[in-house]
C-alpha cells in the first residue's frame, strides 16, 4: 500500500494545517523548504515545527530545495524527521550526504524534471529514497509534468538493477487522477488537493486507492491473459486428440477390411 506524506507548501494557514495533517491517516508530513537561491522563492517552516514539538506526532519528511541545505539539516535532525531529502543538483553532495547519515537519518535524493536520472547512480549505495519531482520545484498547486510517471519506471529499473531496497517519493501535482500513473511510486507527496478538502482522509485514501488500482488492474490482466493462452492450448490440443482417434479408427478398419479379405482366400 502506498504511503501519502501531505505537503504544507501551498497551506494558507500552516500551523492549523500542520495539526490536521497530524490528526489524519497521513504516513507523513512533507515540509518544503526554498532558500529563494535553488527555487525563486523562499520557504522557512522551521520555527513554526519547533514550537509544535510535543503538540505534533506525525514524522516529517523534510525536502531541502537549496543550493547549501547545511543549515537546516542541522535544524531539522533535531525534530520528529524521517528523511531529509537534498538535491542531486546542488555542490558538495557526498558531504551533506554524510551530514544526515551521522544524525541517523534516512537519506534523500530528489531529481528535478530537466535533470537525467543517470546523476543519481553514483549515489544509490548511501541513499534510502529518491524524490522524484512531478512539477519544477518552489511553488504549490502546479501541473503534474507528463513524462514524470516513465522518469519514474527509469528510476525504479536503475534500483532493481542496484539490489537495493530505496523507496521512490513523486512530489508535485499529484491528485486522484494522477495517482492512478504512479504505480512504482512507494510514497506520493500531495498538497493541494488533500488540504483542499474539509475531509482530507477521504483525500488521502483516495489517492491510495487510485495509486494501487493499475496494480491490481495489471494483476487481472495478467491472470486473464494466463487463461485465455491456456484455453488455446487446450483448444489446439483438442484436434490433434481428434486426428490421433481419427487415426486409430482408420487402422482399426483396415485391419478389419484386411482379416476379411484374407477370410474369402
Amino acid at each position: 500500500m502506498k504511503k501519502i506524506s501531505v505537503s504544507i507548501l501551498a497551506s494558507k494557514n500552516v500551523v492549523r494545517d500542520i495539526k490536521r495533517i497530524d490528526l489524519s491517516k497521513a504516513d507523513y508530513i512533507h515540509v518544503d523548504v526554498a532558500d529563494g537561491k535553488f527555487v525563486k522563492n523562499k520557504f522557512q517552516p522551521f520555527k513554526i515545527f519547533n514550537k509544535l514539538v510535543g503538540e505534533t506526532h506525525k514524522r516529517l519528511d523534510v525536502h531541502l530545495m537549496e543550493k547549501k541545505p547545511k543549515k537546516n539539516i542541522n535544524k531539522y535532525a533535531m525534530l520528529n524527521t524521517e528523511y531529509i531529502t537534498i538535491h542531486v543538483e546542488i555542490e558538495k553532495l557526498e558531504k551533506y550526504i554524510a551530514m544526515i547519515k551521522e544524525y541517523g537519518i534516512k537519506v534523500g535524493l530528489a531529481i528535478n524534471p530537466n535533470t537525467d536520472e543517470s546523476m543519481l547512480e553514483p549515489y544509490l549505495n548511501d541513499i534510502d529514497l529518491i524524490l522524484v519531482m512531478g512539477v519544477y520545484p518552489g511553488l504549490g498547486g502546479q501541473t503534474f509534468l507528463e513524462d514524470t510517471d516513465k522518469k519514474v519506471l527509469k528510476i525504479k529499473n536503475m534500483i532493481v538493477k542496484s539490489k537495493r531496497d530505496i523507496k521512490i517519493t513523486v512530489d508535485g501535482g499529484v491528485n486522484d487522477e494522477t495517482a492512478k500513473r504512479l504505480d512504482f511510486a512507494d510514497i506520493l507527496v500531495s498538497g493541494s488537493y488533500v488540504l483542499g478538502a474539509e475531509d482530507i482522509d477521504e483525500r488521502i485514501e483516495t489517492l491510495r486507492k487510485n495509486a494501487d488500482k493499475l496494480k491490481t488492474t495489471k494483476r487481472t490482466e495478467r491472470r486473464e491473459m494466463k487463461e485465455a493462452n491456456e484455453e488455446k492450448k487446450l483448444k489446439r490440443a483438442k484436434p490433434k486428440e481428434d486426428i490421433e482417434k481419427t487415426i486409430e479408427v482408420k487402422k482399426v478398419r483396415k485391419t478389419t477390411r484386411t482379416t476379411k479379405n484374407e477370410s474369402k482366400k
